[in-house]
C-alpha cells in the first residue's frame, strides 16, 4: 500500500509502508469499474503554494478543493497513482457514525465545545460527501439510501438504543428499528432489531478519488503524482518538502496521509495499527435474488465484532468482506466463509460466486478515536479512520483546509491533541490478527 493517500484500507495485499515491497494493482472491482483518472504529472521542479497537501486520497483531495475553491494556490502531492492507497480500495459505504464512541463519549473527551462541533461534523459527515458529488457533478455511483447497522444478539439491542438516542438529540436523522423493521430492510429474519441513519449511503470509491482529483484541478489546483514527499520540513515561515524531482515552498501544510506519514511524521504513522481488511463483490445478482436481499439498497454493518458488512453496486453486485487470521491463500479461504456466511443469511446466495476478492488495512486507534493534530504553525494532520474513513476523511479535509488558509481552529471541528506514539507498535501489528479471536469469542458467547 502506497504511504500517501491512505485512509480506509481495502486493496491488493502489500508490506505495510515503510517496509519496502512493491505495489500491486489490485483486482478490486473498483478499478474495474471506476471512469479513468485525470492525466496528471509527476513533479519535476520547485514550486511555491499557499497551502501545501500531502496525500492524494479523500483527505487529500477535499481539503486541496476546499482551499483551491477560496483562491488560494495549492499543491497536492500524491506518492503513486490516484486511489492505490485506502481511499480508492475500500468498501465504499458512507456512514455517519463512529465505530465504536458515541456523541457523549466525543464531548466526555474533547469538552463540550469541541466535541459537540466534531458531533456535528460526523453526523452531516454522509451528506456533506453527497452533497459535495452532487454539486460537482461526479460520477462514482453514489447512493444515499442510508446505513443500517442491526444487532446479532438480544444484549446488543442496547447499543442500537444508545446510539439511535445519543444521535437523536443531536438532530441526526436516526430511527431505532425493532426485529420486523430490520428484517424487512435486510430480508432476513436473523437479527434482533437495530438503528439506521438515512443519511448514509455508498458510493464508488475510486470513481469518487479520481472524480476529485478532477475538479481540484478544475478549481485551480496543482496535483502531481508519483511525487512521494521524501522529507517535509519547516523553514522559516514556510514547509519545504522535496520530492525525488522536485520541491514545495508552501505557507501552511496540512497532512492527509492518515496512518501512512511513514518516515515524514513517523509519530504519526506510529500513533495506528494497521489492520487486515478483505473486500469482495459477487457476480451480478438478478433482479429477484436483489429485490429480496437489501431491497431497499441501504449500506448494511452490523455489531458483530467479526463484522458482517455489504452494499451494492450500480450494476447489483454485493460487496461484502470479512478478516482472517492468516492471509495465506486468503481469497479462496474467504470465498467459502463469506460464502457460506452469505447463505446462511440469505438462502437466495446459495452457491453465490465472487468475481473480485481484495484486502488491504485500516488504520485502527486502540480507542478508536480518531486523531487531529497541530504539526507547528500552519500545519495540520489527522488520522485513525477506523473504519469509518469514507465520510469522515471528507469531512475532516475541508476543516483542515480553513484551519491553513487561516481560520481560527478554535471556530472548526479540529479538536487538536498531541501524537500519542503507541509502544511497541510493530508488535502490536504482528498480534493484530488475534484480536479476530477476541471478537469471534465475544460474539459466539454474548446474549
Amino acid at each position: 500500500m502506497t504511504n500517501q493517500g491512505a485512509h480506509q484500507a481495502a486493496g491488493q495485499a502489500q508490506d505495510i509502508p515503510g517496509r519496502g515491497g512493491i505495489w500491486q494493482r489490485p483486482d478490486s472491482l473498483w478499478e474495474a469499474t471506476a471512469p479513468p483518472p485525470p492525466v496528471l504529472p509527476a513533479l519535476q521542479d520547485g514550486v511555491q503554494a499557499d497551502v501545501l497537501v500531502i496525500g492524494g486520497g479523500f483527505t487529500g483531495l477535499s481539503a486541496g478543493l476546499h482551499a483551491a475553491e477560496a483562491g488560494r494556490r495549492v499543491v497536492v502531492l500524491e506518492a503513486s497513482e490516484l486511489g492505490r492507497g485506502a481511499s480508492g480500495r475500500n468498501n465504499g459505504q458512507v456512514i455517519p457514525t463512529l465505530t465504536r464512541p458515541d456523541p457523549a463519549d466525543l464531548i466526555d473527551r474533547f469538552g463540550w465545545e469541541s466535541g459537540e462541533r466534531l458531533v456535528g461534523l460526523i453526523r452531516d459527515s454522509a451528506s456533506t460527501l453527497f452533497d459535495l458529488v452532487r454539486r460537482l457533478g461526479i460520477d462514482c455511483a453514489a447512493e444515499q439510501t442510508g446505513w443500517v447497522q442491526p444487532v446479532h444478539s438480544p444484549g446488543r439491542i442496547k447499543i442500537a438504543e444508545r446510539r439511535a438516542t445519543q444521535w437523536g438529540k443531536f438532530g441526526a436523522d436516526v430511527e431505532l428499528l425493532d426485529r420486523a423493521a430490520v428484517s424487512a430492510i435486510l430480508g432476513t429474519d436473523l437479527y434482533f432489531g437495530g438503528w439506521m441513519n438515512r443519511t448514509g449511503g455508498h458510493i464508488n470509491p475510486l470513481a469518487l478519488v479520481r472524480g476529485l482529483a478532477a475538479k481540484v484541478v478544475a478549481a485551480g489546483a496543482a496535483v502531481y503524482v508519483n511525487s512521494p514527499a521524501l522529507s517535509v520540513q519547516r523553514r522559516g515561515d514556510s514547509w519545504v518538502a522535496r520530492t525525488p524531482q522536485g520541491m514545495v515552498t508552501a505557507d501552511s501544510l496540512v497532512l492527509g496521509t492518515n496512518g501512512y506519514a511513514a518516515t515524514i511524521f513517523p509519530e504519526i504513522r506510529t500513533e495506528v495499527v494497521p489492520v487486515l481488511s478483505w473486500q469482495m463483490a459477487t457476480a451480478p445478482l438478478g433482479d429477484n435474488v436483489r429485490k429480496t436481499v437489501l431491497p431497499g439498497r441501504q449500506a448494511m454493518s452490523d455489531t458483530h465484532g467479526d463484522l458482517r458488512f455489504m452494499r451494492y453496486t450500480a450494476d447489483n453486485r454485493l460487496v461484502t468482506g470479512g478478516a482472517l487470521l492468516n492471509p495465506v491463500n486468503g481469497a479462496e479461504r474467504l470465498k467459502r466463509i463469506v460464502g457460506a456466511r452469505l447463505a446462511g443469511m440469505f438462502p437466495a446466495l446459495n452457491g453465490v460466486g465472487f468475481d473480485h476478492v481484495w484486502n488491504g488495512r485500516i488504520a485502527m486507534t486502540t480507542d478508536y478515536f480518531p486523531r487531529v493534530h497541530r504539526l507547528g504553525p500552519n500545519g495540520f494532520a489527522w488520522a485513525g479512520c477506523n473504519g469509518r474513513g469514507v465520510a469522515l476523511s471528507v469531512s475532516l479535509g475541508r476543516e483542515l483546509a480553513r484551519a491553513a488558509i487561516g481560520q481560527d481552529p478554535k471556530d472548526l471541528a479540529l479538536p487538536f491533541t498531541a501524537p500519542t506514539p503507541l509502544p511497541f507498535n510493530a508488535l502490536l501489528q504482528r498480534i493484530g490478527p488475534l484480536k479476530i479471536l477476541q471478537y469471534r469469542w465475544n460474539d459466539a458467547r454474548e446474549v
